[in-house]
């Protein structure tokens, strides 16, 4: 089966990814990319970097500006929306990506708090533009050498490992944020010209009845005026993909897929195209502008 030649979530320096912007569009050319988003964390800001790569392939690789905003759901549940085809020089949309990004910091610090009542220690990166998320917090943690035997007595091989463990809904570390909710998300990204879609469903809910709860949140979701969800991803299985496919359709909502590129070195997200289509054809609108 053919790996799908659109990726459609990758992360660089802006936010939590290891590649500069130039770099996430050569990696991902030479991969085989012909439809990409760049789409970092509450942040716009590598992609004036990335459109400039993007123009140097001729025309090989199409770059579609984006955005992925941390939002609050209902019942304290952080979902991520990402937001293609918006006008990444919007000053309302830019002075509302710096509003959530601090506070995110704030929520950040919050749970840095948390697990050093839990007996870690817990060091952070200095305040700047880049959003401070869990995977930073959790990195934070887990490369921190005076955390290392704790965390191999507990079977941490990695700092997705910590996170899923202590910095998720339920877990000890875990706090929720305070805004944007799903609406305002939403709301920013459709006023700036964009398409909003819910980013990997499966990673926000993983128990016996996941599926029941990404239907409910997604047609929540479509009442809110969002417009698809990320229906192919690198750990979806096959029947996870088709129960989205299905429920898009269902709802006449878009859907997009993506590897959720974040650097070569990644332990989960080191390539591109690297998500099955199984047969079926995705539903990007107008984000492709091809």
């Amino acid at each position: 089966m053919a790996a799908p030649t659109f990726d459609l979530q990758s992360h660089s320096t802006a936010s939590d990814g290891a590649l500069p912007p130039a770099a996430v569009v050569a990696a991902a050319h030479g991969a085989g990319v012909e439809l990409l988003a760049l789409s970092d964390h509450d942040t716009v800001d590598g992609l004036d970097e990335a459109f400039e790569a993007a123009a140097a392939t001729d025309g090989a690789l199409t770059l579609v500006s984006a955005v992925e905003i941390s939002s609050l759901d209902l019942g304290d549940i952080d979902l991520h929306i990402l937001g293609y085809g918006i006008d990444h020089h919007d000053p309302v949309l830019l002075a509302r990506l710096e509003l959530w990004r601090d506070d995110r910091w704030i929520r950040g610090e919050r749970m840095a708090e948390a697990m050093r009542e839990n007996g870690w220690q817990v060091t952070l990166p200095q305040r700047g533009d880049q959003p401070l998320g869990r995977p930073q917090i959790a990195a934070a943690i887990f490369d921190d050498p005076a955390n290392g035997q704790r965390a191999a007595a507990e079977g941490l091989a990695n700092s997705t490992d910590l996170l899923v463990a202590y910095l998720v809904p339920g877990a000890p570390g875990y706090r929720g944020r305070t805004a944007p909710t799903v609406g305002q998300a939403v709301e920013a990204i459709h006023e700036a010209g964009g398409k909003a879609i819910w980013a990997h469903p499966y990673w926000d809910f993983r128990d016996e009845d996941q599926h029941e709860a990404t239907r409910d949140v997604l047609e929540r979701f479509a009442a809110l005026g969002g417009d698809g969800v990320e229906a192919f991803y690198i750990s979806y299985t096959e029947d996870q993909t088709r129960r989205l496919v299905e429920l898009a359709a269902g709802l006449d909502m878009l859907t997009t897929g993506s590897a959720d590129f974040h650097g070569p070195d990644n332990p989960n997200f080191s390539s591109f195209r690297d998500f099955g289509l199984y047969d079926l054809e995705p539903n990007l609108g107008s984000i492709d502008p091809r």
